[in-house]
């Protein structure tokens, strides 16, 4: 290895995996080892995360003994994880030494939270990735203090208040998308669906795809197809919920089955958990919900869009700078599931219109989105907190 290559570590929790997850690994898979010499360290293996990195033969080192400070722990759990603190900085030091990092790239809350710190004590670079709320405590207060450099996923996710100016220090970088190879079939993929749930052929799918946590607001998706089955009671639809519940996050998925049933609509609404790969799902369902909140910018909204599946989407958060409204998608008002009717039915029964949306949408993403400009840019921001000399981004291998 270059005494020039640059080592990295990414730290997961290994309990969830989602669309960060998978924007990191992205990254992770496609540096150019010459010159970065990524290194994964999993807290919680045999989980989600480990599976999927086993899965795509990612190699990661396993931390089972260091705890994590989550604010989603329960209490006493997270209390445990506070008195424990100290001595987790002092193995995070030993391990961030005993490995030659040079940067710890962070990538989620808890992560930030507690990697932040012994980072900083171990004298290497700290790389802020913020993919959640402009809001969030910990980038408006603990990353203008230690993190060198903190990247943010859309302009919407940039800190609202930090304590300390980031003039300087922040970039905004959109996540990186592999281009599809090729587009599963979509009928075939949509009859397939219905054989698997028993519907009848003609059923048309809406989909949701993510975690199941209060920010994308699955509940909100169930309103939403039950406002079109309400003005559409003999069209035959059904919604699908792809993701599950964040590991220490509440039951939504409970909550989702149970408003169905309250709503009259359990029928229509189906749990499909987490599947690998999504193509032939995305591909699937005639078009994606995205009822969320403050989403920063959300990864299946762009990876739908590829593959022409059209969105539906609210006009909040990072949505509006990934959807032209009534040209690569639609944007409606947030928290009015009604509000998703009508762009619904305008797709749903007018195929030239849902033709236009696809292909606008298909077209505009592959043109705006890949691997290679993300990698180049996380690459220069490397070099440049360790005062090296920007390379020529023409040497990072292209994806």
């Amino acid at each position: 290895m270059s005494q020039k290559t640059i080592t990295v570590g990414f730290p997961f929790s290994g309990d969830d995996i989602g669309g960060s997850h998978i924007s990191a690994l992205n990254l992770i898979s496609s540096f150019d080892r010459d010159r970065i010499n990524p290194i994964v360290f999993v807290h919680h293996p045999h989980k989600a995360l480990s599976r999927y990195l086993d899965e795509n033969k990612i190699e990661y080192v396993t931390i089972e003994d260091i705890d994590i400070l989550s604010p989603q722990r329960d209490l006493g759990r997270q209390s445990f994880s506070a008195l424990r603190y100290p001595i987790s900085m002092l193995k995070i030091i030993r391990l961030l030494k005993s490995h030659r990092i040079d940067i710890v790239h962070t990538n989620d809350g808890a992560i930030h939270t507690t990697w932040a710190l012994p980072t900083y004590l171990a004298g290497a670079k700290l790389l802020w990735h913020h993919r959640g709320d402009p809001r969030a405590r910990a980038v408006n207060m603990l990353a203008p203090l230690l993190a060198k450099h903190v990247v943010t996923v859309s302009r919407f996710a940039q800190p609202a208040k930090p304590v300390l100016p980031l003039k300087g220090r922040i970039s905004v970088l959109h996540s990186p998308f592999k281009h599809p190879d090729q587009t599963p079939d979509r009928e075939e993929c949509r009859l397939a669906l219905a054989r698997e749930l028993g519907l009848p052929e003609e059923t048309r799918f809406v989909g949701y795809f993510g975690l199941l946590n209060e920010r994308k607001r699955p509940l909100r998706f169930v309103e939403a197809v039950h406002a079109f089955h309400r003005s559409n009671p003999d069209f035959p639809i059904a919604g699908l919920l792809f993701g599950t519940p964040e590991q220490a996050g509440p039951r939504l998925d409970l909550d989702t089955a149970e408003l169905a049933r309250t709503l009259g609509i359990a029928d229509k609404i189906h749990l499909m958990g987490f599947r690998h790969p999504v193509a032939p799902y995305m591909c699937g369902v005639d078009i994606l919900l995205v009822p969320a909140m403050s989403e920063p910018f959300g990864r299946t909204l762009i990876e739908a869009m590829m593959y022409g599946t059209p969105v539906i989407a609210t006009n909040h958060g990072g949505n509006p700078e990934a959807i032209e409204n009534n040209v690569t998608g639609f944007l409606v008002e947030p928290e009015k599931p009604q509000a998703f009717v009508a762009p619904m039915e305008l797709l749903l029964k007018d195929r030239n219109e849902w033709s236009r949306i696809s292909e606008q949408a298909r077209v505009s993403t592959l043109a705006a989105y890949g691997i290679k400009p993300h990698v180049d840019g996380i690459v220069s921001i490397y070099q440049r907190i360790l005062g090296r000399k920007v390379a020529d981004a023409a040497t990072h291998r292209a994806h």
